[in-house]
């Protein structure tokens, strides 16, 4: 099973599909989009990453990916890649159960784990912030 709903690189979905898609979730898509822009200076792009993830609102900053949002059905996943330093400092927040088990049972690669994390409340995505903000400190205001 893909982790996007939007599979088919033939079709690279608008942003007005993938809010359709995510349906009942979109409120808390666009809390995160609102976040990042509010407090990141990043740039973000659809990007595909193969049949098994599909389209995703790739967010980088400096050319390195800051995370990624996965459009599903009725639902979203967060994609965010943490070295191991950086999930040694997320093993000691305060974390919800089911961001907590991603980070528990994410494989280590090389670059670091990769963290598929599928929004399901407000706790989820709190805890995402949580994560961004070990990622990378937001940008100062001018």
């Amino acid at each position: 099973m893909s982790i996007g709903a939007f599979v088919s690189k033939d079709h690279k979905p608008s942003m007005r599909e993938m809010l359709a898609s995510v349906g009942p979730k979109t409120e808390l898509w666009e809390d995160l989009a609102r976040f990042i822009d509010e407090n990141y200076r990043v740039k973000s792009d659809l990007a595909f990453y193969g049949k098994n993830y599909g389209w995703a609102v790739r967010y980088r900053k400096s050319g390195k990916a800051l995370l990624s949002l996965y459009p599903g059905k009725d639902s979203f996943a967060v994609q965010i890649v943490l070295g191991e330093t950086l999930v040694q400092k997320a093993s000691s927040l305060t974390l919800g159960e089911n961001v907590r088990n991603v980070l528990t049972n994410a494989r280590p690669f090389p670059e670091g784990r990769w963290l598929f994390i599928r929004i399901g409340s407000r706790r989820d995505l709190n805890d995402v912030k949580q994560l961004l903000a070990l990622k990378t400190q937001p940008a100062k205001r001018s």
